[in-house]
This record gives structure tokens, sequence and C-alpha cells, in this order.
């Protein structure tokens, strides 16, 4: 399974830890590559760009809040965007709500802890159904 990551500045430390540890995902790094200050929306931008072209099946993001993140991805059709900050709303995000982007903020989440939502939100499923139509409503034009 091949999975775009993107972060600014801000989640670097993240990303790399977070590639280490998640070993049974094919990783597609777009970024950053250090720590020097650098924009969001250019990351985000790279990793919904993979996933529309079918080279990346999920997107995980990293900045401080994850707001920024998830506001630049969402502005894409059939981009689901979620900040969690804990399993559950991972996990639920997926099952619920269909995430197909998952969005950590990295001030606020421990390395250890993104590893941990990452890994279930990836073996969750959509429940489709209610859960379904109400994406369809997002998606209507």
């Amino acid at each position: 399974m091949k999975i775009a990551i993107g972060t600014d500045h801000r989640g670097f430390d993240h990303k790399e830890f977070i590639k280490k540890h998640v070993s049974s995902v094919a990783w597609i790094d777009v970024g950053t590559y250090n720590t020097d200050r650098t924009d969001y929306p250019i990351y985000s931008e790279k990793v919904v760009e993979l996933m529309i072209s079918g080279q990346a099946l999920y997107g995980v993001l990293l900045c401080s809040s994850g707001g920024g993140m998830a506001i630049a991805a969402n502005r894409h059709a059939h981009m689901y965007a979620v900040v969690a900050w804990n399993v559950e709303i991972a996990q639920q995000c997926k099952a619920e709500d269909n995430a197909n982007i998952l969005v950590l903020p990295s001030d606020y989440v421990t390395r250890e802890d993104a590893v941990a939502m990452i890994e279930v939100w990836l073996k969750e499923n959509f429940k489709g159904d209610r859960y379904a139509e109400r994406i369809a409503m997002i998606d209507k034009e």
C-alpha cells in the first residue's frame, strides 16, 4: 500500500519517526526534508496530487495544529482530511467519514501516538450505508 506523507517544518521529526516505525506501508515522502521554515500548503498539494493521480491510496499530513493542512487538503473534491489527536478519533473518522487523509497535529501528539493513530486508521474500514449517503451529500456539486 502506497501512502503519501507530507509535512511542514513543525512536523518533520514526527514524519521521520513515522516512516521508520510504520513499516507495513510504502511511503511516498513529499517533504519537507529538514526543519527549515516552510509553508504547509506546498506539501498538502503534493499529497493530494499523488492521490488524485492514483499513485497513492491515502495521505498523511502533519503540521503544528493540523488545521492548516486539513483546510488545504479539503479544498479538493473527494479528499476527506480529518485532524485526529487520539486513536479513537482516527478510527471513527475512517469508519464513519471515510477519511482518506489523516492529519496529525505534531505540536499536540507524541510521535508514538502518531504511529498508533496511523496503524488504527489503516486497519479500519468505512461502514458505508448511511455514512456513504452523508459523504455523497458533501460530494454533491
